[in-house]
């Protein structure tokens, strides 16, 4: 096994802590190259705590969201292994990595957006409370207005929010929200104050290493059936206008990997009073008696395990000995049935839709998506979803209206010019920290097929093109 094992110098050169090798090498070597199992030399500095190395790897750039053959991304094991210093600069390359990736595919995205019909669009979706977010497309314009504005205490805060998007601005000027009440505006900055990534390290080192995924390798869809006699294919007339099939979704699977190992006791008991509190409006972050957040400290590194580079890469595949901390594990699976109403009336395709996405999403997640939808997707367009979230909640999600237009005013994309721009108010506070939780699901190794999502509005419009862009990715 000796050639295998000198195949992999970069990765020699990271285990054997040889910095001088490993910097001499990277100007020869893929520095994205994985090993047998999966790792890259970037998984394994971190892994090993080889702090030097990291950093050398990723002054070149390094990738930061690719995933081993178990399915962990690097900043899961940093995680684990607990270095702060390194996990802030893993977090602060992924978000370099991730913004020209976007803009890389942008114009492609532009493009896109151009190449379908102007459109005016109502989407109703039901969960606890109701809303009907409208949504206008013009060129590589989108804006979606919504009047549910906040969640708390299992309550909806009502208001009058609009997010515009504008494809040909300025990444700093691309996304606008405007309160329609106050008569103020934020732009979405592209990058992120160096407290908020400080706060974002502090929730990845103080919650799960989660890795979620929905299966769809078991899903069937059967036609939902009516009578108790003489049984017939249910169908149903949608939103007044749209006749549909109704389809039974069978097989939908919710996989998910729970890793815990970098928490102790203590902390287990103040996140679970964290998240109450926050579902009663509260706040998730720690503040000392002087009101300065509590940051989190390094962990103690992990025992060495004493691991060879021979032992490493001769072992079977995916089957290596333990290079960092031991794991706390635990994997459980949820079943649901779902809803769909299919319709051949509905104006726009699916493969419009996919048109769209396909310069958005990843090529591996994309061709997932598209493979799912020719091969088992039911004809027509999924005009109303229905999806258990919890034993007694459904949420419904309902195409209620779409025409192609050609008249929308382009005063729909600006801001007012009586509105006042105000930076410091908080209009995404709670989105932020529900768009924190799922980075930090991206970061750690969320693997997902094409995932059923119970926001629709924001997978269909900003939440494909805006949360990209904020490195909050809908696999």
């Amino acid at each position: 096994m000796a050639e295998e094992s000198d195949s992999y110098a970069l990765h020699k050169a990271v285990f054997n802590n040889d910095l001088k090798s490993l910097s001499r090498l990277l100007r020869k070597h893929d520095v994205a190259a994985k090993d047998k199992h999966g790792n890259t030399a970037l998984h394994l500095a971190v892994m090993l705590g080889r702090k030097e190395c990291v950093q050398l790897l990723l002054k070149h750039d390094a990738p930061v969201k690719v995933k081993n053959g178990l399915g962990w991304t690097v900043l899961a094991e940093a995680v684990s292994y607990g270095n702060r210093p390194t996990i802030s600069s893993l977090v602060r390359k992924f978000r370099q990595q991730s913004r020209e990736q976007m803009e890389e595919r942008r114009p492609n995205l532009v493009e896109a957006l151009n190449r379908i019909n102007d459109f005016y669009m109502e989407l109703k979706w039901d969960f606890q409370s109701w809303d009907i977010c409208k949504i206008y497309k013009s060129g590589a314009n989108i804006r979606l207005d919504t009047t549910l504005v906040d969640f708390s205490d299992m309550r909806w805060e009502r208001g009058d929010i609009s997010f515009i998007f504008n494809g040909n601005a300025e990444p700093n000027e691309s996304l606008t929200v405007l309160d329609n009440i106050m008569k103020v505006f934020q732009r979405v900055r592209y990058e992120e104050s160096e407290m908020e990534i400080e706060d974002e390290v502090d929730l990845l080192m103080s919650t799960d290493i989660l890795a979620a995924q929905v299966s769809t390798k078991s899903i069937s869809f059967a036609r939902a059936q009516s009578g108790w006699i003489f049984r017939e294919d249910k169908k149903e007339l949608v939103a007044g206008q749209y006749e549909s099939e109704l389809y039974t979704v069978n097989g939908l699977m919710l996989e998910s990997r729970k890793r815990r190992e970098h928490l102790s006791s203590d902390d287990l008991q103040k996140n679970k009073a964290l998240l109450e509190s926050f579902t009663k409006g509260g706040n998730l972050q720690n503040f000392d008696q002087n009101g300065i957040p509590v940051r989190r400290t390094s962990l103690i590194p992990p025992p060495e395990k004493n691991v060879s580079w021979e032992q490493y890469i001769n072992s079977e595949m995916n089957d290596y000995p333990r290079l960092g901390r031991d794991l706390v594990y635990k994997e459980t699976t949820k079943a649901f049935k779902a809803t769909i109403a299919m319709s051949c009336d509905f104006p726009l395709s699916v493969e419009m839709l996919l048109n769209v996405l396909e310069v958005i999403a990843p090529f591996k997640h994309f061709s997932k998506l598209r493979d799912f939808i020719t091969f088992k997707l039911p004809n027509g367009f999924p005009v109303k979803v229905e999806i258990p979230i919890l034993p007694t909640v459904t949420a419904k999600i309902t195409f209620q209206q779409f025409e192609f237009r050609n008249n929308i005013p382009k005063e729909m994309f600006e801001t007012p010019k009586n509105y006042k721009e105000d930076p410091t108010r908080r209009l995404l506070a709670k989105a932020k920290f529900v768009g924190k939780l799922r980075r930090s699901r991206d970061f750690i190794g969320s693997n997902s097929g094409p995932t059923v999502c119970v926001e629709v509005p924001m997978l269909f419009t900003l939440g494909s093109i805006y949360s990209t862009s904020c490195l909050v990715y809908l696999e």
